[in-house]
């Protein structure tokens, strides 16, 4: 009989149990080519840094920095049509599903409503705090669309978050905004609903926060790890009523925003770094409608979904033989076989036109 941690035996026996998220930099290694995470090739503002760096100077490291850095929120709060109060920057969008949560969600008494397929982190997130998670599936006949009258049906009273992806990872598709404000409408008061738009700048469409003045329990989630290119730098934005926003800011750690994130987060929202992420949202926007029609003609493509965001989900008829075969040729690519309604189906990033041509073929030659 083997011995019992004595660590171990003191953690809370829903942590144990727990299945992480699991990231494309956990399901995947080498390669030469990156398509499975959702990353923009480039990152359009790379090019301002070093005359930004000469006239920064050096970077005072040793100092502590703002937790909500006036001049970011400024600009954040431009380019997304709210107020500076309206905003909270956090480490990721992810941070503010934590936050969420922790703040609405008492442990083993309160749920989450979650529409999947759809981004595994507001399930994981709810685990973590010890919330029930309440499932109600996208419509795979309508394109992945959100069934309104079951979400809202769903909505019991322990129901106090509703996470609503649009355009949904990793189906690609818009929600339709009309079900979106009549779920937020009819759960007012009720429930918040929170729309992850991480991927909203690919798809052309106006945020439904702008809504909230009227729906209050309307909250959108915003990332500049996709259009601006900084997945790495791990910049989210949460645009919310002030009174939720103050809220959030009791319960976050108390300097979120690095100095080098502050910095390379003000170049990207720079005028020259908005033009360069606007130019490159159109270039991958062009990818998006080439590489679609090039997986049409492909004959082991049994279809292709509808994309407003900057990847593609296809299906085939076997995952596993194109993962394969991708590999073989240097690319990686997500298989997401296991989430709700997509056996055999793959998504591919759009990377640069030269990197989009390799994977396509290989999946040809499967």
């Amino acid at each position: 009989m083997s011995a019992i941690d004595p660590v171990l035996s003191l953690i809370r026996p829903e942590i144990l149990a727990l299945t992480p998220y699991s990231s494309a930099r956990k399901e995947s290694s080498g390669g030469r080519i990156w398509l499975d995470a959702n990353e923009n090739p480039k990152t359009p503002a790379a090019s301002l840094s070093s005359e930004a760096l000469a006239k920064e100077g050096r970077l005072n490291l040793n100092r502590y920095p703002d937790p909500q850095p006036a001049d970011l929120i400024a600009a954040l709060a431009g380019y997304y049509g709210r107020s500076p109060e309206n905003l909270l920057v956090t480490r990721g969008a992810d941070e503010c599903i934590d936050l969420l949560v922790r703040a609405f969600c008492r442990a083993g008494q309160d749920a989450v409503l979650i529409t999947p397929p759809t981004y595994g982190m507001y399930a994981v997130s709810a685990a973590i705090q010890n919330a029930r998670v309440v499932t109600v599936p996208l419509v795979p006949e309508k394109n992945f669309a959100v069934d309104a009258d079951a979400v809202i049906a769903a909505t019991t009273s322990d129901v106090k978050l509703v996470f609503l992806c649009s355009p949904n990872n990793p189906t690609g598709a818009l929600l339709d905004r009309n079900a979106i404000l009549r779920i937020a409408q009819t759960l007012l008061g009720r429930a918040v609903v929170v729309v992850d738009e991480a991927y909203l700048e690919f798809a052309g469409s106006p945020s439904v926060i702008a809504e909230s003045s009227r729906l209050p329990n309307l909250v959108s989630l915003r990332t500049l790890s996709k259009a601006f290119g900084l997945a790495g730098v791990r910049c989210g934005v949460t645009l919310a009523t002030p009174a939720l926003i103050g809220v959030l800011q009791k319960i976050i750690a108390p300097y979120p925003i690095p100095t080098p994130v502050l910095q390379a987060t003000l170049l990207a929202v720079s005028p020259a770094g908005l033009a360069a992420a606007r130019a490159s949202v159109e270039s991958l926007k062009s990818e998006r409608t080439r590489v679609a029609a090039a997986l049409n003609k492909i004959s082991t493509v049994r279809r292709v979904w509808p994309s407003d965001s900057n990847f593609i989900l296809f299906e085939v008829p076997d995952a596993g033989k194109v993962m394969a075969a991708a590999r073989a040729a240097g690319v990686v690519l997500r298989d997401r076989s296991r989430d709700y309604g997509l056996a055999n189906n793959v998504r591919i990033t759009m990377g640069t036109s030269e990197e989009n041509n390799t994977a396509l073929e290989a999946i040809a030659h499967v």
